[in-house]
């Protein structure tokens, strides 16, 4: 179910037609390995499927570029090793678990009482052999491999394990061998990794230059399809439980195959993929319309571009598609498209900006995000980069501030890069000139406080701080940087990733938290209590942040909580021998949780964290 052996020439047409290239291939549902081996000559090869028999597999398929030869098995025992274990005779007993409960002495029929012994045998002396050093590690994958699939070749069963045949089908009665795992042959040596991992979770760790995709996509679970392949791959002894003997799902469980929340795993899966080159294979008996994904995968693409590619070819049946399929033509669909992984940098150089912890940031949002609210926006350098469903709001307390990113939101970037050059040839500016810089200085303060004006102070102005005395009046010295290409570049490219964004220029407090939907993501990013910069000391006729700010902000997270809304706190726990003692027990009290992302700040380094409310 769900092997692609046949579509790996069209796999490879939409890569050579769409001109895709990279070292690095990742096949990040992948199943029994057919993509991963077929292109391991080329790429390297990062292999992920969270099922363990299929970690085996994929291990043993990218471990050789040809079948071992099992010089140490040869040595001792100067035999062929698949010939020596199908020769060997074995007596059952109470621990041989396939025979035990999946043939008939277990009143199940996925196998013949002959052929269950045989696997349980074969299966425990694999392990002996390796435990004895007689196998390397490699070699151990590859012969347990080869178990797996050639167990397939006597099961009792349509196809899956879901089910076994109340009669002995032809192939179920044939005695069984272990045959060496077919694997494709190449010369190239390369080092491939393989992972079994919950594939969400595992993009948030690996980036690379190709991803094919292709996760499940009916309601068939295939913890429960392959559940025999499973065990007898952990060989764990599991509690099994009704007519199938089914081992517990566990955590492998597949949000992909439950239609309420498959759209959310892919939304998750577009946001963290960090791999320049997307291949998604779908199909038309997806539990999640081809347009619904389509539209979400242009929200993640580059300049909203997405191709489909159409293959068509008879569909798969299993014991339950096969009574209502009837045969029909299966759509397979390759979805490509190039991901957006560019942060666009605020032209804005202000105070706090997250820009050089974005990736930590988007790693932790939840799995769907309708509406993001940057609560604390600043340089709008978080709340730009991130990808919402209906829309962005940004707020800023700070009317300097908020002006500032109003003017750059709401005007064409090319106009305001002429607009700066013109003010900066008109007052004559140049890095580090202080009568021209104090000459525009008054002019902003006694004249035009105007955006333009405040702009490109701030670009000339000490450490481009945005400062003001206690009568509001701009008075930031002159320092040693300018105008740049660089902040040109970000002037130009600074789009939001949302198209709707909403400006607002409240307090924090201000913001009616129950006028939101669900799927609110609120992110706060407020000055540090157990810092101190320019902007939170309340001398520059600004409002301070001191303890009783902390506290208040902490009891609207309270509230935003209580409401069933979802909020990430940027936040420093400790600096420089000091610890956020409120921050800490307000923590210690709701288990909210602590996520450490790293330093900020060029000049003044602090370790910060993020607290969330949820952990999806």
């Amino acid at each position: 179910m769900g092997n692609k052996t046949k579509l790996l020439e069209f796999i490879e047409n939409v890569i050579d037609k769409h001109k895709i290239q990279g070292d690095s291939f990742a096949d990040l549902f992948a199943g029994t390995g057919s993509v991963g081996d077929f292109f391991k000559g080329r790429h390297q090869i990062i292999s992920n499927d969270f099922m363990y028999y299929s970690f085996v597999i994929n291990k043993a398929k990218l471990s050789f570029n040809e079948p071992p030869k099992f010089d140490r098995f040869s040595e001792k025992y100067s035999a062929n090793i698949f010939n020596w274990l199908n020769s060997k005779i074995f007596k059952p007993n109470k621990h041989f678990f396939i025979y035990n409960n999946y043939s008939p002495i277990g009143d199940r029929m996925f196998f013949t009482k002959e052929n269950a012994l045989k696997i349980d045998g074969i299966r425990i002396t694999i392990e002996e052999l390796y435990k004895d050093k007689i196998l390397s590690e490699n070699e151990y994958y590859y012969l347990l491999a080869s178990l797996l699939e050639s167990v397939t070749k006597v099961s009792n069963t349509s196809g899956t394990y879901e089910a076994f045949f109340k009669f002995w089908e032809s192939r179920a009665k044939k005695d069984f061998q272990i045959e060496p795992l077919d694997l494709f042959k190449c010369k190239t040596a390369k080092e491939h990794v393989v992972y079994s991992e919950e594939t969400n979770k595992i993009v948030r760790q690996i980036e690379g230059d190709i991803a094919y995709l292709d996760p499940p996509y009916s309601v068939t679970q295939y913890a429960s399809a392959y559940h025999v392949l499973e065990t007898i791959a952990r060989y764990d002894f599991p509690f099994i439980k009704g007519v199938g003997g089914k081992r517990d799902k566990g955590k492998n469980v597949s949000l992909y195959s439950r239609k309420q929340l498959a759209i959310n795993q892919f939304e998750d899966l577009f946001r963290q993929i960090k791999f320049n080159h997307i291949l998604l294979s779908y199909s038309n008996q997806s539990i999640v319309e081809l347009e619904e994904l389509v539209l979400l995968a242009k929200k993640f693409a580059v300049d909203n571009k997405v191709h489909i590619e159409e293959l068509n070819y008879k569909e798969y049946k299993n014991h339950r598609s096969s009574k209502k399929g009837n045969g029909k033509k299966l759509k397979e669909v390759i979805i490509y498209f190039r991901k957006d992984l560019k942060h666009n940098k605020s032209p804005l150089n202000y105070s706090g900006s997250k820009d050089t912890l974005l990736n930590e940031i988007i790693k932790e949002l939840p799995k769907k995000v309708d509406v993001f609210v940057d609560a604390m926006g600043g340089a709008f350098n978080v709340g730009a980069n991130i990808v919402a469903n209906k829309k962005v709001i940004y707020n800023e307390n700070n009317p300097f501030i908020f002006n500032l990113i109003d003017w750059i939101i709401n005007n064409d970037r090319k106009y305001l890069t002429n607009k700066i050059e013109e003010n900066i040839k008109s007052f004559k500016l140049k890095k580090g000139s202080k009568d021209e810089y104090i000459k525009l200085r008054d002019y902003y303060n006694q004249k035009d406080p105007s955006s333009l004006n405040l702009y490109t102070l701030h670009m000339y102005g000490f450490q481009n701080m945005i400062r003001f005395n206690s009568s509001l009046k701009y008075n930031t010295p002159n320092g040693v940087a300018g105008y740049s290409d660089d902040i040109k570049n970000r002037m130009l490219s600074f789009i939001p990733k949302t198209k709707k964004v909403d400006l607002t220029n409240l307090c924090y407090s201000e913001i009616d938290y129950h006028s939101f939907e669900k799927d609110t993501l609120f992110y706060f990013d407020p000055p540090y209590f157990i810092t101190s910069a320019a902007y939170n000391d309340g001398k520059r006729g600004m409002k301070g942040w001191n303890a009783d700010s902390e506290i208040e902000l902490l009891s609207i997270l309270t509230k935003i909580d209580k409401l069933g809304l979802k909020f990430i706190l940027s936040n420093v726990i400790a600096h420089k021998g000091k610890t956020n003692h409120i921050l800490n027990e307000w923590i210690d009290e709701h288990n909210y949780k602590v996520v450490p992302i790293g330093k900020s700040g060029w000049r003044y380094s602090k370790n910060e964290v993020l607290i969330k409310n949820f952990n999806d």
